[in-house]
């Protein structure tokens, strides 16, 4: 796999191969990426996910150059496209870690990049480097992720951490997920499909305390402002 764009491209035995070099590299230190250059490129808001890209790069022995909103302080200003920014940053770096408020962009620079693209976030997308660490939590957390009842509450309509984490989830066996949100935010019809299809319980409801007792997971997310048309659309929302 030369790009990780969305978390369907996981199988289950990359994933658990993934898993376990974490926990090797957490007890012992690597200059692995020694002479490696990622470009960080944030169109995008973002604290947690870029430094925690930058500070595993270093970790690894690698280089970092970065831009922490490119939508402002870059080509993309001037009008150039997404397309032609990612072919002149082949020439700069050896790996591209890419976020964008463009649901898709992720794909679209992938299809142009003769290096790996990382998809940091694309819009109401996919964040499945956020989900892998979800999920490596969880097992870390409880040993195990056959068999568990995850609730995923909050902004399930516009939330791509969610929709990453509820297709990694979908790959093990006897998984259950209670969607929690108000009407007007629950999941996606796509997510839904694709559970079914893979023979994963889930339950939507409004209501946290009702399931809370029964659950071994809950993955709280907020209600995402940058997200909604309208101001009164937001504050509808916001308390719940």
């Amino acid at each position: 796999m030369k790009h990780l764009i969305d978390s369907q491209a996981l199988d289950r035995p990359l994933i658990e191969t993934l898993f376990a070099s974490a926990n090797s590299l957490e007890k012992t230190p690597s200059d692995s990426l020694s002479g490696k250059i990622m470009a960080s490129l944030f169109y995008e808001p973002s604290t947690r996910t870029r430094f925690s890209f930058e500070s595993a790069m270093l970790r690894l022995g690698g280089s970092v150059i970065t831009t922490e909103n490119a939508k402002e302080f870059s080509s993309a200003s001037k009008g150039e496209t997404i397309e032609d920014t990612i072919k002149i940053m082949n020439f700069y770096s050896d790996v591209i870690v890419l976020r964008h408020f463009e649901e898709g962009t992720a794909k679209l620079a992938a299809a142009v990049s003769d290096i790996p693209v990382i998809n940091a976030g694309d819009g109401t997308g996919q964040h499945p480097t956020q989900a892998l660490l979800d999920l490596y939590t969880i097992q870390r957390e409880l040993g195990h992720i056959d068999g568990v009842r995850v609730a995923l509450v909050g902004d399930l309509k516009h939330g791509r951490t969610i929709r990453s984490l509820a297709y990694l989830l979908g790959k093990y066996e006897n998984v259950s997920i209670d969607f929690v949100a108000p009407a007007g935010l629950q999941v996606g019809d796509d997510i839904k499909e694709y559970l079914d299809k893979h023979r994963v319980t889930y339950h939507e409801t409004d209501d946290l305390l009702s399931i809370i007792g029964d659950v071994d997971v809950v993955y709280q997310t907020r209600i995402q402002k940058e997200r909604f048309t309208s101001e009164d659309e937001y504050l509808k929302y916001k308390s719940f």
